[in-house]
C-alpha cells in the first residue's frame, strides 16, 4: 500500500511538471495509469469524463478520482500533492527571489514595468468579456447591462455571496432575458 501511494506521489509529480494543465495531461495521466496496470483505458477515459464535469482544475480532478481508485484517500492526497508539488515548488523560488532582490534596483525596474503591464491585460479581459457579454447580435444589449449592474449592486452593497448572485443571475435571465 505505501510503494503505491509513493508511486502515485511520484506520477502525478511528473505529470505536474512534464505539462502545462488541462487537456495535455490527459495522455500523460493515461500513460501512467495503464503503465502502472492501475486501470483500463475505459477506466482511465471514465475518470477524465467525470474530471471535466466536475468543479476544479482537471488535473487535481483527475489526480484525486485515480487516487482514490487507487489506493482510497490516501492514494488521493499523495496524488493532490503530487499534482501540487510544482506550482509549490515555483512560488516558493518565487518568494525566495522576491525576497532576496527586494531592494534590487533591476527588480525595481522590472515591476515598474510588470505591473502596469499585469494592470492593462486585466483591463483587456474585462474589455473583451464586456465585448462578449454585453452585445448581442452587435447591438449593445441593456437586459446584459442591468444585470450586471444588479449582479455588482448585490455583491457589493448588499454583501451577496457570489454563489446566490450567481443564482439570481440565472433567474434573472430566465425572466427576462428569454431568447437571447
Amino acid at each position: 500500500m505505501i510503494t503505491t501511494i509513493l508511486q502515485l506521489f511520484w506520477s502525478f509529480l511528473q505529470i505536474g511538471f512534464t505539462s502545462f494543465g488541462g487537456l495535455s495531461m490527459i495522455p500523460l495521466i493515461n500513460s501512467e495509469m495503464l503503465g502502472h496496470g492501475w486501470m483500463t483505458a475505459t477506466e482511465v477515459s471514465d475518470i477524465v469524463a467525470i474530471a471535466e464535469m466536475t468543479p476544479g482544475p482537471l488535473g487535481l480532478n483527475c489526480a484525486t478520482f485515480a487516487g482514490i481508485r487507487v489506493a482510497g484517500i490516501p492514494g488521493a492526497l499523495a496524488a493532490n500533492f503530487g499534482m501540487l508539488m510544482p506550482t509549490f515548488t515555483i512560488c516558493a523560488a518565487a518568494a525566495v527571489f522576491f525576497e532576496r532582490f527586494r531592494d534590487s534596483a533591476v527588480l525595481g525596474h522590472i515591476m515598474t514595468t510588470v505591473r502596469p503591464v499585469c494592470i492593462g491585460l486585466i483591463w483587456g479581459v474585462i474589455l473583451s468579456l464586456c465585448l462578449e457579454n454585453y452585445t448581442v447580435g452587435g447591438a449593445v444589449s441593456f437586459r446584459s447591462i442591468l444585470a450586471g449592474v444588479l449582479g455588482l449592486y448585490l455583491l457589493i452593497f448588499r454583501k451577496w455571496s457570489v454563489p446566490k448572485v450567481i443564482c439570481a443571475a440565472a433567474v434573472f435571465g430566465i425572466l427576462f432575458c428569454p431568447g437571447q
